[in-house]
């Protein structure tokens, strides 16, 4: 596996399951692999879980790991091309790029979405300059428009406590006080999409997510019809991904509190679970009840986070 970016490249679902799975079972099984290999994690934005997380699997394989924060110690950089560059960032990603790939074997990438330029965002402008300059395999860490470690954790943590083989599975936009990227929302859908599972995705007209991530869902416009039945509920804000008015691409167009989930929206489900990738605003996203009850699953879907970020590092150092 060169690249890991969307569910594709994992392959066959049921085996990186399997493979969780067996990671799970022993985190150092594979320590063979990483020995005198180098992963190199470069964040354009702030991370606590996926920086600890991927950190901790590298380990687990016996690599040794590079954090690079670009906004705290790094020279700032210059992310597009044909610009004159005499203002405060020094160096241009072109060079520095192919002078990261001198340091390591593997590259994990966290960029955000800008929320201006729909095209550029969905273009994954600056995760696909380092698959192209760096000459080493390239995963995200989250990037403008997915965050499949994110997803592939998720849907572990639903193959670890479904009940029925084919769980209803609900994504649900929730407000929120600013303006977020749809990648979580997308990578979630699209994961789900491709694993077997009833997905059915909720929000307010306007906010609906690209199609290529959206697949076969159903989509509802009434969260409470939606959530009946509801094996798991996953929670997410997302600002409008500009699919029906590309004008309002990155815009909060609704606030509306009555979608946030608490205790009468979980009444509705089959004493469905609550998920969130995390971090959460608490009053906003999700009530402290809820989140605090006993089918809250956010703590073990963080946790998986180190399972997801060991099968994909594994599985590229194996290709090496």
């Amino acid at each position: 596996m060169k690249t890991f970016i969307n569910v594709e490249d994992i392959g066959n679902i049921s085996q990186a399951l399997a493979e969780a799975k067996e990671i799970k079972e022993n985190r150092y099984k594979y320590q063979h692999l990483g020995k005198n290999k180098t992963l190199m994690m470069i964040f354009f934005n702030n991370s606590l879980r996926t920086r600890l997380s991927t950190q901790k699997a590298a380990m687990n394989l016996g690599m040794n790991v590079i954090v690079l924060d670009v906004n705290a110690g790094a020279w700032k950089l210059e992310t597009e091309r044909g610009v004159i560059m005499d203002g405060d960032k020094s160096e241009h990603l072109l060079e520095a790029i192919p002078v990261m790939g001198c340091y390591c074997d593997l590259i994990g990438v966290r960029s955000f979405a800008g929320l201006s330029d729909r095209e550029y965002d969905y273009a994954e402008t600056v995760l696909n300059q380092f698959i192209k300059y760096s000459g080493r395999p390239v995963f995200a860490m989250e990037t403008a428009t997915v965050h499949p470690l994110q997803a592939f954790a998720d849907l572990v943590t639903i193959e670890e406590h479904k009940q029925t083989a084919r769980p209803k599975v609900v994504l649900t936009w929730a407000p929120h006080c600013r303006a977020l990227p749809q990648a979580v929302p997308n990578s979630f859908a699209q994961w789900m999409n491709a694993a077997d599972v009833d997905l059915v995705v909720t929000h307010p007209e306007g906010y609906e997510l690209d199609p290529k991530f959206v697949g076969n869902a159903r989509v509802e416009y009434d969260q409470m019809k939606a959530l009946e039945g509801a094996d798991f509920v996953y929670a997410k804000n997302w600002s409008c991904p500009g699919v029906t008015n590309p004008a309002d691409y990155g815009k909060i167009i609704s606030k509306d509190m009555s979608w946030t989930i608490d205790a009468a929206h979980m009444a509705v489900t089959n004493n469905g679970k609550f998920m969130h990738c995390l971090p959460v605003r608490r009053g906003l996203i999700v009530t402290d009840d809820v989140i605090e009850s006993q089918n809250s699953l956010v703590i073990p879907e963080a946790a998986n986070r180190e399972i997801s970020a060991s099968v994909v590092i594994k599985r590229m150092l194996e290709a090496l």
